[in-house]
């Protein structure tokens, strides 16, 4: 598969968090090459299903979240609307961006203020307040009345674009380039033989509270779970510490929120196939799928791979595609490998 263009087309399609079809879409068609099943749940999850070799059908589920932040109309003002956000979102970004408004049909628009020209001293030296921003979408205001709603949910419009070597750039990296990794490791268990069944899950919700990693795993009830995720890639300004390496593969998660045995058969595969990999020390909750998979019933035994990302939640991620890759390929070879867990 072309990873950039899977990517590329994941990016730069809608699904903020609680309105995910039109990705979710997209995700079913790309796991339906690869699966014997796919099914959406109640929620809105993409589950793919793809029927292991083994007699016992003990069952690993690899999920990533599909949902991406994004805004919400809050009021139309004279022909301008006004918003809210979904998820977390800096406002410092907010200025400036094209937008979608996905009203009774899409609508193209851009979020403005007063020009600096207008605003006093003390104004310009601050952040535009969300409260004094709205978004244009070129329309007299009964057409806009007529065509948009309260509720209405709000998409950026970033175009993903390749940078130079195997870098790229656009929005809902976060986690759409975890997605793209599930869809290159279904690819890459179509050539091999594997025993668990595995349940590839693109997520609902997570931006919003992991939900649909709750409902998801309650349903499938999976002895193995690996999340996929982005992490804080390193950038100037940022501590050493707090990130990790871009282009130097995905993070395997440490911490009470994932289970040891399962972390270092992750560390082992990669050691043997020679898939670059990182550490990253995770003392208390992820904020991840991996947090409510966990807790799933029972208990679930659960791990965490982390793609390094830079920009997180804005237009304008930035990772490594061979990363994407390196994690697809870590996922299938551990998966093609797995037979008994715990291991005797």
């Amino acid at each position: 598969m072309d990873t950039f263009e899977v990517l590329k087309k994941l990016s730069e399609a809608s699904g903020v968090s609680g309105s995910e079809s039109e990705v979710s879409r997209i995700i079913a068609e790309e796991f339906g090459k690869y699966v014997d099943e796919v099914r959406t749940d109640a929620l809105g999850n993409v589950i793919g299903f793809k029927r292991g070799a083994g007699p016992s059908r003990n069952r690993i589920m690899l999920a990533a979240h599909m949902d991406e932040i994004g805004l919400i109309v809050s009021e139309i003002e004279k022909g301008f609307i006004r918003f809210s956000t979904v998820g977390g979102i800096d406002d410092r970004i907010l200025l400036g961006q094209e937008v979608v408004v996905h009203g009774l049909k899409p609508l193209p628009g851009v979020i403005v203020t007063k020009p600096p020209h207008l605003l006093s001293p003390e104004e310009r030296r601050k952040v535009t307040p969300r409260d004094q921003l709205f978004v244009d979408v070129g329309l007299p205001e009964e057409e806009v009345k007529s065509l948009v709603r309260v509720g209405d949910f709000i998409s950026f419009s970033s175009k993903c674009v390749k940078l130079q070597g195997d870098m790229a750039s656009g929005k809902a990296f976060d986690d759409r380039a975890s997605v793209t990794a599930l869809i290159y490791c279904l690819e890459q268990l179509s050539h091999m033989k594997h025993q668990w069944d595995v349940y590839a899950v693109a997520t609902s919700q997570e931006e919003m509270g992991l939900r649909g990693a709750v409902v998801s795993a309650y349903g499938i009830a999976p002895d193995l779970a690996i999340a996929v995720d982005v992490g804080f890639g390193d950038s100037p300004g940022v501590s050493e510490v707090e990130t990790i390496k871009v282009g130097k593969g995905p993070a395997v998660g440490i911490g009470p929120n994932f289970h040891p045995l399962l972390r270092e058969a992750l560390i082992r595969t990669a050691k043997e196939l020679e898939i670059p990999y990182q550490i990253e020390a995770i003392p208390g909750p992820s904020g991840t799928d991996a947090w409510a998979i966990q807790v799933s019933r029972e208990g679930v035994p659960t791990a965490l791979l982390s793609i390094p990302l830079r920009y997180m939640h804005t237009p304008v991620e930035t990772l490594s595609i061979k990363d994407i890759e390196r994690t697809g390929l870590l996922l299938a070879n551990f998966t093609s490998r797995l037979e008994k867990f715990p291991p005797e």
